[in-house]
């Protein structure tokens, strides 16, 4: 009976986690007349009309684009910037270390907003206002913080007898943390860039103000979407269920390294 109770909690968690989703799905195989006219619990008359427009039209499908680009370019910058500062944290001792780990943990916890007008001004001041590059910096603030944080639990569990066996057989630092350490690691930082791509792919405030159209990110697309007739909610719901995939897709490879990550580090 006991079983049979956890079997059924279990069923309707899982239920009610995969309702909002099944009801996006269901709302972009129908038409927007068909939504604000009909309720139904499942397409009657599918069309993939919501998902022809996405693909075809320039400002739907380059949001998608301008998206990946900045959330690829920020976690790359972001594990750049984390891997070498978090193996100082974890291998050095040194005045005001453990505050300085404190200050950066603090920039994680600071909302987003507090750091808007000074990212605007600045940009528009140098010129990279609307551009990818900007959006990628502005999200380092955050992110580089927690990958500091959840790679230096990573490197701390690695003996330091490995670094000194390294040093002895010739090895210069940056041969024994290019070829030996960092694959030591190598959950680690796919747990990290999980992370980092995640919360640079939902944050909406900082890359909808710093891009207007060029470097147009699809969530500032999403919000824009409002017209004369009202809301389309067949095109909203086909452009959501296409921003679940990318993250859908980077939970599937990094799957692995996840769940020793949830054992082993600090995640």
């Amino acid at each position: 009976m006991r079983i049979q109770k956890r079997t059924l909690a279990l069923g309707l968690y899982l239920v009610l986690l995969m309702l909002p989703i099944y009801w996006m799905v269901n709302m972009s195989l129908r038409s927007n007349a068909a939504i604000l006219t009909q309720f139904s619990l499942y397409p009657i008359d599918p069309t993939l009309e919501n998902y022809i427009r996405i693909f075809t039209d320039p400002s739907w499908y380059s949001g998608y684009v301008n998206s990946i680009i900045y959330v690829s370019l920020n976690t790359a910058i972001s594990l750049t910037v984390a891997l070498p500062a978090a193996y100082a944290f974890s291998r050095y001792r040194f005045l005001g270390d453990k505050h300085l780990f404190f200050w950066l943990l603090t920039n994680r916890m600071a909302p987003p907003a507090v750091f808007l007008l000074p990212f605007f001004q600045l940009y528009s001041t140098v010129g990279l206002i609307d551009t990818h590059i900007a959006v990628a910096i502005a999200h380092c603030l955050f992110n580089v913080p927690l990958a500091v944080w959840i790679l230096e639990g990573f490197m701390s569990g690695v003996p330091r007898e490995v670094d000194e066996t390294a040093y002895i057989d010739g090895y210069s630092f940056p041969r024994f943390f290019a070829l030996v350490f960092v694959p030591l690691i190598r959950t680690g930082i796919g747990v990290t860039a999980f992370f980092c791509f995640m919360f640079s792919w939902v944050e909406l405030l900082l890359a909808r103000t710093l891009t207007t159209t060029e470097a147009k990110p699809i969530a500032a697309v999403m919000t824009r979407t409002v017209s004369a007739t009202g809301l389309d909610w067949g095109l909203l719901a086909a452009a959501g269920v296409l921003t679940i995939v990318p993250g859908a897709l980077v939970i599937w490879f990094v799957r692995n390294y996840m769940a020793k990550g949830f054992a082993m580090g600090r995640v």
